[in-house]
């Protein structure tokens, strides 16, 4: 019988991440350098990910998914970020942001005709919530949708949106933008499906020249009297202030998934590296300083990976309640991810500081976890309201 516990609680899981754990280090990790120079997204790779059957973790087997938890997703994130945060990150974007939402909120006819296209990799897909002057207060975006006939008109313009290209000049191919379609704040938000070619669509400004996450594309969407069917929208006029929140809690939980893997990958680095460098006579590991550095990281990764994993299995993909703990996840394992990263390049010494050994590019990539998808400071916040209504803890 199988070894099964917290991290691999049923043999569908554990062949998940068996099989996942090896396209990372077959093709994943070969390719994370020369797309991480080159600030490109490696369409080719993300359609292999579409034919092994990851693009749609969460979608029901009816409609071409793997049917499955928010463990899975996590297992997916974790060994796709051992590998590359860039390359996962645009899969996240895609995957949760994308079709996880979609699938939830959408009705059946759009759920038959897009869940094909961006489950097989054929399409790529993002999410525009962030504007250039709105990010962590979501609800104060200034996009607007306005009912014309058999249309709706949408002005505005989207942020830091992943996948919103997937070139220098081409648009992602299908977007879940959300736009204000009433005065009333949060309960006046709707959310649309924006294809490529929609009138008055258009690429705004290629962000490049990022610290990291440089093999996800990002991009602003500019939308000006962009006219989509009355069939783009998704869900009820006025409601998807709750798809947003739903959505966030998987959101934060597989970016927290994402700082396991990275620092998983760092710990090794580090933990091999401090073997073979002798210094005074002995292996480096000998040293008290070396030895803080690898074992505070064990065990900080190890507590981000039993919080992670136990938030997921409390966790249903098609629901909400549980934001204290997607918040408190990505809260604690994001700055874990940085820290552990940053100790790997002080064990490697000038090594750590060039791209040969790989930590450098984990360490710019780990930033950005502190503050997409909600910042640190957004989190607590958060965690903090939360606990004013549970003044005992169990």
């Amino acid at each position: 019988m199988a070894n099964l516990d917290l991290y691999n609680p049923s043999e569908e899981h554990k062949a998940l991440r068996e099989m996942v754990r090896t396209f990372a280090e077959r093709d994943v990790w070969a390719q994370a350098r020369e797309y991480d120079r080159l600030e490109k997204f490696n369409r080719p790779l993300f359609k292999k990910a579409g034919d092994l059957g990851l693009l749609g973790i969460t979608v029901g087997e009816e409609w071409g998914g793997a049917g499955m938890d928010a463990t899975a997703a996590v297992i997916v994130h974790e060994e796709l970020s051992a590998a590359d945060p860039g390359f996962t990150l645009a899969y996240l974007a895609h995957s949760m942001l994308f079709v996880n939402n979609f699938f939830q909120n959408a009705s059946e006819a759009q759920n038959k005709r897009v869940l094909p296209k961006v489950i097989s990799g054929q399409w790529v897909a993002g999410m525009g919530m962030s504007e250039p002057a709105v990010g962590t207060d979501a609800l104060a975006m200034r996009t607007t949708a306005v009912r014309d006939g058999d249309h709706w008109v949408i002005n505005g313009n989207k942020m830091w949106i992943t996948n919103g290209c997937v070139d220098d000049s081409e648009l992602g191919d299908c977007f879940l933008i959300y736009a204000r379609t009433g005065e009333a704040r949060g309960k006046a938000i709707s959310s649309f499906l924006v294809e490529k070619g929609a009138p008055g669509f258009r690429l705004g400004q290629r962000i490049k020249d990022k610290l990291g996450m440089r093999a996800s594309a990002t991009a602003e969407l500019v939308f000006e009297d962009c006219r989509v069917p009355a069939d783009a929208l998704i869900g009820a006029e006025g409601e998807s202030t709750l798809h947003m929140m739903r959505n966030l809690e998987i959101e934060r939980l597989t970016l927290a998934a994402m700082s396991l893997g990275l620092a998983r990958k760092c710990i090794e680095i580090m933990n091999d590296y401090a073997s073979q460098r002798q210094a005074f006579g002995t292996s480096i590991r000998n040293f008290g300083q070396i030895q803080r550095y690898i074992a505070d990281s064990y065990a900080e990764w190890m507590a981000g990976r039993a919080y992670v994993y136990a938030t997921a299995a409390a966790m249903d993909p098609a629901a909400h309640g549980n934001r204290m703990d997607s918040d408190g996840v990505k809260l604690y394992c994001t700055t874990m991810g940085k820290n552990v990263a940053d100790r790997a390049i002080q064990v490697l010494g000038g090594y750590g500081y060039v791209g040969e050994y790989h930590v450098e590019r984990l360490w710019r990539d780990a930033k950005l976890l502190e503050i997409g998808g909600g910042t640190l400071e957004a989190h607590q916040k958060n965690i903090a309201a939360d606990l004013r209504r549970v003044p005992v803890l169990r």
